[in-house]
């Protein structure tokens, strides 16, 4: 079985969301405190990783026992990753490998919750119930992007625990931020398969709305991001250096003027994925480069 059949079912491009995120929230801590644990940066890298892949197999798993994905057409952002309906592997064997990455992120959880524990435990919590209803429960409720911004937020929070055992207002800020950067990817890649969507029962935030109105929403996003940001400069809860991702602005430009007019183009609106999933990559990598430069900026003083 190749290697490259299991990258692809992991969607192994979107779980640099949740890399950006550790990374922002090890920043963050050092950006504070001048000092970091190497070794439970990377037992919660691992650990976050493990958990992101869990969501995306489970997902695979119940979009194609819904038939969700053999009613979509699939692209390099949107309708599931093929593996299942082109037969690359056997439903059972991805619904196993979900749960086992669930079980091996929730390992490293523990650990740090024998550590430091009811926080990390609520964390730990939300993330396990989460993850194995969102596929299910959570999507047909239209939840899913209300989902996916707290797990970012998350992310960064318990990263920051972890590290300095506190949580203050920079990180609740800056959480909020990468959580909607991550929100905002799904949005725009459930455009396409809202068709199917519908039809299988799910109901996302395009599905409730409806195409058009949707469309409109696209905005409020990177609103969300840049005012949050500019605000806490602003309150000086967040160092001006990272006003370095305002340079993430193009693509989110580039994305919004060609979302109406490609909304019943498929294959036209990958562009608009391709540019959202920059715009929200870049966007992350830029603020993690704002806090070293902040940090830099701090051991020259």
């Amino acid at each position: 079985m190749s290697l490259s059949v299991w990258f692809r079912v992991i969607r192994i491009k979107f779980l640099l969301a949740s890399v950006i995120a550790v990374c922002l929230g090890v920043a963050i801590s050092y950006w504070r405190f001048g000092v970091i644990d190497p070794l439970h940066a990377a037992i919660t890298l691992g650990g976050v990783v493990a958990l992101h892949a869990s969501v995306d197999l489970l997902n695979d798993y119940w979009d194609y026992k819904r038939g969700i994905d053999t009613a979509t057409k699939r692209t390099k952002f949107s309708g599931g990753t093929g593996v299942l309906p082109e037969g690359l592997l056997k439903p059972g064997t991805v619904y196993r490998a979900g749960i086992a990455f669930l079980v091996i992120g929730s390992f490293a959880g523990a650990y740090f919750i024998a550590l430091y524990g009811w926080v990390i435990a609520a964390i730990l919590g939300f993330a396990i119930v989460s993850i194995y209803f969102y596929s299910t429960r959570i999507v047909d409720s239209g939840l899913g992007e209300i989902f996916v911004a707290i797990k970012g937020t998350m992310i960064v929070l318990g990263t920051i625990f972890i590290q300095t055992q506190s949580i203050s207002a920079v990180d609740v800020v800056s959480g909020v931020i990468m959580g909607t950067l991550s929100a905002f990817v799904l949005f725009i890649t459930s455009f396409p398969d809202h068709d199917a969507d519908k039809q299988k029962g799910r109901r996302t935030l395009v599905i409730v709305l409806g195409k058009k109105n949707a469309a409109s929403l696209f905005w409020a996003f990177p609103a969300v991001v840049y005012g949050v940001l500019a605000s806490g400069v602003y309150l000086e809860v967040i160092p001006s250096s990272c006003l370095v991702s305002f340079l993430s602005l193009p693509l989110a430009v580039a994305a919004g003027r060609q979302i109406t007019s490609n909304l019943d183009d498929q294959d036209g609106f990958i562009r608009v994925m391709r540019h959202t999933l920059l715009f929200s990559r870049a966007t992350g990598v830029l603020l993690v480069v704002g806090y070293l430069v902040a940090i830099f900026e701090n051991q020259l003083n």
